[in-house]
């Protein structure tokens, strides 16, 4: 698989119910120029396979890759917001969302610590 066909990519935690709520909104406002993919789907784990290191823990947050740099939680959400208002859309990509959660993230505490966790974690990574 070929990164730069695929991209630009979203890559969201399809076991919590917040995430995939945020990924189902992302969804509405792309229109179809984003490809919105769950961290523990199959083909979730190639795309990761492909771009981060082994052993790398990158389910801590959200990623938005580009092509060029993937970029990790508060670092991905300007060019996320970039993508929703300027991407062309080269064709309509239907996004396939679902969730597997057993209840525990549906909490308010759950919503503060994934907010935390947003707005505290940040990385880009270079791709070749």
């Amino acid at each position: 698989m070929d990164l730069q066909d695929i991209v630009p990519v979203m890559i969201y935690d399809d076991r919590c119910y917040l995430c995939s709520i945020f990924a189902r909104i992302v969804s509405l406002f792309t229109k179809g120029k984003l490809l919105i993919v769950g961290h523990y789907t199959d083909f979730g784990i190639k795309l990761k396979s492909q771009i981060f290191p082994i052993n790398y823990d990158s389910t801590r947050m959200f990623w938005y890759i580009d092509g060029k740099t993937a970029y990790g939680g508060r670092a991905a959400l300007l060019p996320l917001i970039s993508c929703i208002l300027r991407e062309k859309r080269h064709q309509s990509i239907e996004n396939d969302l679902q969730t597997v959660c057993d209840g525990s993230c549906k909490t308010p505490k759950a919503v503060f610590l994934r907010t935390k966790s947003l707005l505290s974690n940040s990385e880009k990574i270079k791709l070749n």
